[in-house]
C-alpha cells in the first residue's frame, strides 16, 4: 500500500488543521494543528486530559470533530472515512486478543475480519509471526505469552493490511525493560519499511528514543512541535559546580549570574551551584577559566544536558512527571 503514495511524496501523510471538539461545556480540542511526515514516528505527548486520545480518535475516524480538517494520506477523515480506514492501523492500550486461541489463530481471525481470503489470512499470519520473531510461539495459547509477546502480537495484528499510518496508544505500558525494547525494535522495523507511526505515550524516554518529531498538547492545543533535540535545546544545558569551600558559593553564584544572565541555584549542604548554560555562547572552558581567575577551588564540574521530562514540565506547567500507569480518565469518560 505504501507504493500508492509515491516515492517522491513530500506532503505530510497526516495533516491536522484547526481541529475543535467539545463534550458539553468541555473543549477537548482547541484549534489543534500539526503535520506528520511520511515514514517517521511522531510522538504525541501531553498531561492527562490534554486531548491526545481525542485527537487519535478523530484521526482514526472513531470520533467526528466539531470543526477543522484532518487528512490521512490526502483523505479527509470526515468526508472519506472508508478511504482513511484502508490506510490506517490502530493498536490501543489494551490487547484485543483472544487468550484461549493461539497467536496464529488470532492473526488469521484478524485477517478474515479484514476480508482476506482464508488462504491469504493464513499466509499473512505466518509472514508476520516469522518477521516479528514469534513463529516458535505461534501455535501456543496467548494466555501463556509474556507481556512483551502479547504486546508484539497485538501490534502485528494491526499490520494485517500493512497500514500507511499506525496509531500506537501507550504501546509499552506495564512492560518490563526487556519487553519494552522488543516493542521499540518492532516499531523501528515498521518505520524502516515505510510505515508512519503516531505514538502516544506516558514514557517520555520512549518518545525520546523513537520519535523523529514531538507534538506536545496541552488544553487541547499544540504548544510545541519540533524534534526532541531542538525541544531540549530550548532549555539549555545544566552546569553543576561543586566547590571545596562553602564560603566560595556566593562567588560562584555571582560569576555564573554574570556569564549566563540566569539566576543560579545554590545548594549549600552539597557545596554546589547549578545554573542553565548555553554552551554555544558560553563555552565550558570559559566558565572554568573565569572561576579559576576568581580563586575558586573546584572539586567537581559537570555539564548535564536537559531531558525531555524537563521540556515537558516547562511547556505544560505540570508539577510532577506523568505517572507511567496513568490513563487519560477525563478523555475516556468523554
Amino acid at each position: 500500500m505504501h507504493s500508492d503514495l509515491g516515492e517522491e511524496m513530500t506532503e505530510p501523510i497526516v495533516r491536522v488543521e484547526g481541529l475543535n471538539k467539545h463534550f458539553g461545556s468541555t473543549q477537548a480540542l482547541r484549534d489543534l494543528r500539526f503535520d506528520v511526515a511520511p515514514g517517521t514516528v511522531c510522538g504525541l505527548l501531553g498531561p492527562n486530559g490534554a486531548g491526545k486520545t481525542t485527537a487519535v480518535r478523530v484521526l482514526a475516524t472513531l470520533l467526528r470533530p466539531d470543526s477543522g480538517t484532518a487528512l490521512i494520506a490526502g483523505h479527509d477523515v470526515v468526508r472519506d472515512p472508508m478511504a482513511v480506514r484502508k490506510r490506517i492501523g490502530l493498536a490501543g492500550q489494551h490487547a484485543a486478543l483472544d487468550e484461549t486461541l493461539t497467536g496464529r489463530e488470532n492473526l488469521r481471525i484478524f485477517g478474515r475480519l479484514y476480508h482476506l481470503s482464508a488462504r491469504s489470512a493464513r499466509a499473512r499470519a505466518d509472514e508476520l509471526l516469522e518477521r516479528f520473531d514469534l513463529a516458535t510461539a505461534g501455535d501456543r495459547q496467548v494466555k501463556g505469552y509474556s507481556g512483551g509477546m502479547r504486546r508484539r502480537l497485538d501490534l502485528i495484528a494491526s499490520l494485517i493490511v500493512a497500514p500507511d499510518v499506525l496509531f500506537l496508544d501507550e504501546p509499552t505500558t506495564g512492560l518490563d525493560p526487556r519487553s519494552r525494547n522488543e516493542v521499540w525494535e518492532a516499531v523501528r522495523g515498521l518505520v524502516t519499511d515505510g510505515t508512519t507511526v503516531l505514538l502516544t505515550t506516558q514514557y517520555l524516554d520512549e518518545a525520546d528514543q523513537l520519535a523523529n518529531n514531538i507534538v506536545v498538547i496541552d488544553t487541547g492545543t499544540a504548544v510545541a512541535d519540533d524534534t526532541p533535540g531542538n525541544l531540549k535545546a530550548t532549555i539549555g544545558a545544566h552546569l553543576d559546580v561543586t566547590v571545596e569551600h562553602v564560603d566560595q558559593l556566593a562567588t560562584v553564584a555571582r560569576e555564573l549570574r554574570t556569564l549566563t544572565g540566569a539566576e543560579p541555584e545554590v545548594v549549600a549542604d552539597e557545596r554546589r551551584v547549578t545554573s542553565v548554560l548555553d554552551t554555544k555562547t558560553v563555552p565550558l572552558p570559559k566558565v572554568t577559566l573565569m572561576l579559576h581567575e576568581s580563586g575558586v577551588a573546584i572539586s567537581d564540574l559537570a555539564l548535564r544536558h536537559p531531558t525531555l521530562d524537563e521540556v515537558f514540565l516547562r511547556l505544560t506547567g505540570e508539577q510532577k512527571p506523568l505517572a507511567h500507569n496513568e490513563i487519560e480518565m477525563t478523555e475516556d469518560r468523554t
